[in-house]
């Protein structure tokens, strides 16, 4: 594809250069209209550009689907990202519950909160072991 883009690109230059060479010939009083003529022809070509690239991007898209994984990982698979978001809204809806907690019902409030976040936390976490595990152990095997 390389090949085809450069093609394209020495394409262009020629346009350039003919449109400057007329440009000479004609005066300036169709300059407006050379200029016009010759941005279109880069807005097709950068038109081109991004829909292969969106073609190309929706294809993988479509494979990454079809073969049931997510981003390229496993099914099942943790990310580092959703881990992370999870643990910063973890610790950011710790605050007002655990104010509410204790306001409420005191230290015993307070615990029963905490309790609560860290057995939510705890079941996240539970919850992609056996994928890391098989990760693991595949990783082992080979």
């Amino acid at each position: 594809m390389e090949a085809r883009e450069q093609a394209r690109d020495a394409e262009l230059k020629k346009e350039l250069d003919a449109t400057l060479h007329a440009r000479r010939e004609l005066g300036e009083e169709y300059e407006s209209a050379l200029v016009d003529s010759f941005v279109d022809k880069v807005e097709q070509r950068l038109d081109s550009v991004v829909d292969r690239r969106v073609r190309r991007q929706l294809a993988e898209q479509q494979m990454v689907v079809a073969r049931g994984s997510r981003g390229g990982q496993g099914p099942g698979a943790d990310s580092w990202g959703e881990r992370f978001g999870f643990a910063v809204v973890s610790l950011v809806l710790a605050i007002p519950l655990s104010a509410i907690a204790a306001v409420n019902a005191e230290v015993p409030g307070l615990l029963i909160a905490w309790a609560g976040i860290v057995g939510v936390n705890a079941l996240h976490t539970l919850r992609w072991a056996p994928a890391r595990r098989e990760r693991r152990e595949r990783d082992w095997e080979d």
